[in-house]
């Protein structure tokens, strides 16, 4: 298959037909090469989940309120008692040099610039040191169980030697199947895009199967963390573990009461089970089952700062920005995600105002209102 060669933005530049954070969306296709496009927008399967996750939000208006001083408001606040100057994280994407030559340093240039906290992906295509070394100071680690015990436990250890404040571990991913729209663009992983920070591991054993076994339960599962891998990773790290991946409130009981320091709702953009429920429609359940106080992070279908006002209702502490944060990267590199993480803010500030809460502790469903069918 043949693609015309992506667009440039001129270096330090912001294309002028960009008016709103979402707005990187719709302009991402011209400076990225179609299959890579592709393969960042789908999720697996069909794209259910992926569509699901944007329906959500749009059953959900806000209500203006009327007479309220704010002029006093902030987006400051606390995530498991570390002050963060606004409720915007950059999400763990993998391989961002699908989106500039420079990748996650590109990324974490911007979150430095903008005091945003950044997740840095295992399967990054820069090692975890020097997306340590541009990123500030708030800059957490997102870890894959690698096959091999002593392996994971060296991705901690590098982790906590670059740095990283936390470790936030994703367990909903042990099988991605492959989108049907990367498939139709004929997407293959370019050779820059390695997962660099696994370079030297030796890969997982072959297994072999009896021909009654399973290609998943036996096969594609073998290696799948469980309770007692969960328990053995927190006992090897000094860092406050997370776990990202969560949707069920039974399951976000037990892992708070596993002594994990916070979770994130999220359904990986809609890149592990196609069908599962929008990450949205599964937060209020979960932080109902939780109770207030308890660190719930949200990821999946953010597109702009009245989404985010709407995770916060409905019981997030604050977000993770995923694809948003790579066609920022695609358009205009790092000044592309400082503006995009910027953008988002005001819009959030906007809708706070408009809805009078001052800060983030006065959003709260009641500021909700579900849409009319």
């Amino acid at each position: 298959m043949t693609t015309s060669a992506p667009a440039h933005a001129p270096l330090g530049s912001i294309p002028p037909d960009l008016r709103c954070a979402a707005d990187y969306e719709l302009l991402a296709p011209r400076f990225m090469a179609l299959p890579s496009h592709e393969y960042v927008a789908g999720g697996c399967g069909r794209d259910v989940t992926v569509a699901a996750n944007l329906a959500a939000f749009a059953q959900w208006t806000v209500y203006p309120r009327l007479l309220r001083d704010v002029s006093a408001g902030h987006t400051r606040l606390s995530i498991a008692g570390v002050p963060f100057d606004h409720p915007v994280l950059l999400a763990p994407v993998a391989f961002q040099k699908l989106a500039h030559p420079h990748g996650e340093i590109e990324t974490a240039r911007a979150a430095n610039a903008m005091q945003a906290c950044m997740v840095g992906s295992t399967l990054s295509s820069c090692t975890l040191e020097q997306v340590a070394a541009a990123a500030g100071p708030q800059r957490w680690f997102q870890l894959y169980f690698q096959p091999r015990r002593e392996d994971t436990r060296a991705l901690l250890e590098r982790a906590a030697a670059a740095g990283y404040q936390a470790i936030v571990v994703t367990l909903d991913a042990a099988i991605q199947t492959a989108g049907a729209r990367a498939l139709k663009a004929g997407f293959r992983m370019p050779p820059d895009c390695a997962p660099v920070n696994l370079l030297g591991q030796q890969g997982p054993a072959a297994i072999e199967l009896d021909p009654e076994d399973s290609r998943i339960f036996q096969g594609a599962m073998r290696n799948a963390p469980t309770w007692a891998d969960l328990s053995w990773l927190m006992a090897q790290t000094a860092l406050p573990v997370w776990v990202k991946g969560v949707l069920h409130p039974d399951d976000a009981v037990a892992l708070r009461d596993a002594g994990v320091a916070g979770i994130v709702v999220s359904n990986h953009g809609g890149r592990s089970l196609d069908g599962a429920p929008a990450s949205l429609d599964a937060l209020p359940a979960i932080r109902a089952a939780l109770g207030a106080g308890y660190p719930v992070l949200f990821d999946s279908g953010i597109r702009s700062g009245t989404d985010i006002f709407k995770a916060l209702a409905l019981g997030a502490d604050a977000v993770m920005i995923g694809r948003l944060q790579i066609y920022a990267l695609a358009v205009a590199g790092a000044l592309g995600v400082a503006h995009m993480i910027r953008l988002l803010r005001e819009e959030l500030e906007v809708c706070m105002a408009l809805a009078g809460c001052a800060t983030l502790d006065q959003i709260g469903p009641e500021n909700l209102m579900r849409r009319p069918c």
